[in-house]
């Protein structure tokens, strides 16, 4: 971590634009003696030293090695945004049983098995499986339409829609390598996405799924049952331990439901958001990272080695 005066925090980040260099833009323009740039990376070893106190990880679940090197970076005591550990430890599936627990709405989902696994197995390796699957069982329990994607979070990974038994049987054979969930779809244009930053701060907006955009105002939704939706996004980000998360919620006969507690990377484009609400995303996580460098704070969940 840096040892002089000014407290430096980098960012890890793919084809984005907008974000990154309007969050730089204003951790600079604070004057808060703390910087923040692009980090590069190659070929870590054991005695290198994380000169950040704060890394922002955008990218770990495109680049497998950035997730690596965020761990190496936490143990040094560097601040991650989000904890390596916590997100590696994340799914979907496991995400929206914890929201069921903690009785919120959810669709009906179910895991399944890999189609495919890229280790050298033999057929005694699947003694513990099923076979054949009960495919129509399963979509008796999800109903249709439903949605095939993968079990992973962050990012737009693979996903397809599936209206029948043949349907899911094809696009399964179609997954290959991945573990993947099939959810049921809740038909609704009235879809919310909860940005929450520093497990403190939440703001609601409504999402156009025919456009792919973000929308000025939510206009179906009243005062109650937003600050409600948002408290929700709050507590649910709270328990998976995230300082940067995108909570998805549908309204469905006029009902919330949670159709993803968690997007630890969620896209923040000044072209895709109206500038009040991406205004607002960069200063909540300046504010939030600003802190972390200044005040350094333990990070929950990473390893920590004995001392002798």
């Amino acid at each position: 971590m840096s040892n002089n005066k000014t407290k430096k925090i980098g960012l890890i980040i793919g084809r984005e634009w907008s974000w990154p260099s309007a969050f730089i833009n204003e951790v600079t323009q604070r004057q808060a003696d703390v910087s923040a740039e692009f980090i590069k990376v190659g070929g870590t070893n054991l005695d290198d030293l994380c000169e950040y106190d704060v890394l922002i990880d955008r990218m770990s679940h495109e680049i497998p090695y950035y997730r690596t090197y965020m761990k190496y970076a936490a143990l040094q005591g560097t601040y991650v945004i989000n904890n390596p550990f916590t997100w590696s430890a994340d799914d979907k599936f496991v995400g929206v049983a914890m929201m069921k627990q903690m009785n919120l709405r959810v669709p009906a989902t179910v895991v399944l098995p890999n189609k495919r696994v890229e280790t050298q197995i033999v057929p005694e390796s699947f003694r513990n499986l099923v076979y054949p699957m009960d495919w129509k069982g399963i979509i008796d329990y999800v109903g249709v339409p439903a949605i095939l994607k993968d079990i992973h979070t962050g990012g737009r990974r693979f996903a397809r829609r599936v209206s029948n038994v043949d349907d899911l049987i094809q696009v399964y054979d179609e997954s290959d390598t991945r573990t993947v969930l099939l959810q049921q779809i809740l038909e609704s244009d009235q879809h919310i996405h909860c940005f929450v930053f520093g497990e403190r701060s939440v703001r609601a907006i409504a999402f156009a799924r025919t456009d792919d955009q973000y929308q000025a105002e939510i206009p179906f939704l009243d005062g109650p049952t937003r600050q409600a939706i948002e408290a929700d996004a709050l507590r649910i980000s709270r328990a998976l331990g995230y300082d940067m998360n995108m909570v998805e919620f549908v309204l469905y006969n006029d009902q919330p439901y949670v159709i993803n507690p968690s997007n630890p990377a969620p896209m923040i484009d000044i072209d895709q958001m109206p500038a009040k609400h991406f205004n607002w995303c960069v200063q909540e996580m300046a504010d939030f990272a600003i802190e972390m460098a200044l005040h350094p704070q333990p990070q929950h969940g990473v390893f920590r080695p004995l001392n002798d």
